[in-house]
């Protein structure tokens, strides 16, 4: 996998150091700078898109959000801040996340897994056209499936239920194995339990996602995956 490049923008020579090291010990990030103000950073991110963006909020000059509000940035955005005030205009301007300093290194990998998995989402390709069907192995035939057709699969036991609009097809397999075949994102998990067709999906309201006359919970742990997708075709204002 190609390394996500990233910038550190933090007018604290102490965390701009701490944030290094961290980067550092992930293997798939690349630091290409480090920045003590948004202009600076500005400045370089005007000829040097980054793939992640490490920003600080509360700096001299203009703060974290209002570089944000001023440039229209395609890097996905991890907030640094020492104010926690700030995390609900953070999420409106569509970051990845918002990091509460002082944190830990594991905090910190676990935001820039949630950039890693939204990037692999948002660029995911493959050069060989993915079959619009599945063959499932159910009690002693073989069933040929139409990915169109599939509303989502629920995870039972040993087995795994394939929901249809006409009917529910009980596989012998695991999830795992399930997911591992079926396109990003137009199948997603939404809690360890279920995947679901994407395009199917009918309303969300809550932590419950309605597909037909099914409402199915989605886990705190997907949430973040589920809305970024969902954002991507959003109409706004």
């Amino acid at each position: 996998m190609k390394k996500l490049s990233c910038i550190i923008v933090d007018d604290e020579p102490v965390a701009r150091k701490i944030l290094q090291e961290f980067v550092e010990q992930v293997p798939f990030m690349d630091l290409q700078g480090k920045f003590e103000n948004a202009p600076k950073a500005e400045a370089f991110l005007r000829i040097n898109p980054v793939d992640i963006l490490l920003l600080d909020i509360e700096m001299p000059r203009i703060s974290g959000l209002e570089f944000l509000q001023k440039m229209d940035l395609e890097s996905m955005v991890i907030l640094t801040t020492a104010f926690p005030q700030y995390a609900l205009e953070g999420y409106e301007l569509n970051i990845i996340d918002y990091l509460l300093k002082p944190f830990a290194f594991s905090r910190f990998l676990k935001a820039v897994h949630k950039a890693k998995d939204f990037h692999e989402i948002k660029n995911w390709k493959n050069s060989t056209p993915v079959p619009p069907y599945i063959f499932i192995k159910s009690e002693k035939r073989i069933e040929k499936v139409e990915l169109c057709d599939i509303l989502f699969a629920e995870s039972v036991g040993n087995y795994v239920s394939i929901y249809t609009e006409r009917k529910r097809i009980m596989a012998y397999l695991t999830m795992k194995s399930l997911e591992s075949q079926m396109p990003v994102p137009e199948f997603i998990k939404i809690h360890q339990s279920y995947l679901v067709n994407t395009s199917r999906i009918q309303a969300i309201e809550g932590n419950e996602i309605r597909i037909g006359s099914h409402s199915l919970p989605m886990s705190r742990n997907y949430r973040e995956t589920v809305m970024k997708i969902v954002q991507q075709r959003l109409l706004k204002r």
